[in-house]
């Protein structure tokens, strides 16, 4: 069987990285090394902070992204992927670089999401970058999804507990971030998207309300990845 490299711009942040390698690993239902994908991995840390330029106050970090991906083509990947939701924004100057496909980890996660609720409400956890760019509410739409995000006192305490995971405090300021979910749960609410591969790496170190779907975009551009190499058929 012929499988396709992967190519993953990493760095965004070390441990969403790491995670996202992970769950390509523990998905693939391979039997031993050589039914897993080759996967080739540019951990570049130099890529400034999406959120901060986004935002207006900091670095532009195009530059860099275009650097991994022309980079990891180069390298053999015949296909890229990226797990940082608010670097999502800058997809168009990326896939202009490159001459392979680049799978939009938000479009996969909004196709599973509209499959996710009957009744379109779902919850949007994410950094300001990713909620003020509007890349998730802008196509939302499209898929017959409402996207309701937290309050704006409750956007602030799920920023410190994301960059409390980039500082490498996995439960710091988790409390907040809990009660947020549960606040939403308490208001009917089914189904919520983890929308920063932070939160991604969170759920395996904190207990969420049950009663809320979270959908993981880590575990949904995994399992597309491996799809995509031709390890699994579906």
């Amino acid at each position: 069987m012929t499988k396709k490299t992967i190519g993953i711009i990493g760095g965004m942040g070390p441990l969403a990285t790491v995670k996202l390698f992970e769950r390509i690993v523990t998905n693939s239902g391979a039997a031993s090394d050589q039914e897993h994908p080759r996967v080739l991995i540019d951990n570049n840390t130099n890529i400034s902070d999406r959120t901060g330029f986004i935002l207006g106050r900091g670095e532009d970090p195009v530059p860099e992204l275009i650097k991994s991906a022309v980079g990891l083509e180069k390298m053999g990947a015949d296909f890229l992927i990226m797990p940082c939701n608010t670097a999502h924004f800058f997809l168009k100057e990326i896939s202009g670089s490159i001459n392979i496909p680049f799978i939009d980890m938000l479009e996969e996660t909004l196709k599973e999401a509209s499959k996710a609720v009957s009744d379109g409400r779902i919850g949007l956890l994410a950094t300001d970058g990713t909620l003020q760019s509007g890349i998730y509410d802008k196509r939302a739409v499209d898929h017959g999804l409402k996207l309701i995000h937290p309050k704006p006192e409750e956007q602030a305490k799920i920023m410190k507990f994301i960059y409390s995971i980039k500082g490498g405090d996995l439960k710091g300021h988790s409390e907040g971030f809990q009660e947020i979910v549960t606040r939403m749960a308490d208001e009917g609410l089914k189904a919520a998207i983890l929308g920063c591969t932070e939160l991604s790496v969170a759920i395996d170190y904190i207990e969420l309300d049950k009663r809320i779907t979270y959908l993981d975009p880590l575990t949904i551009i995994a399992r597309k990845a491996l799809f995509e190499s031709g390890c699994v058929t579906k």
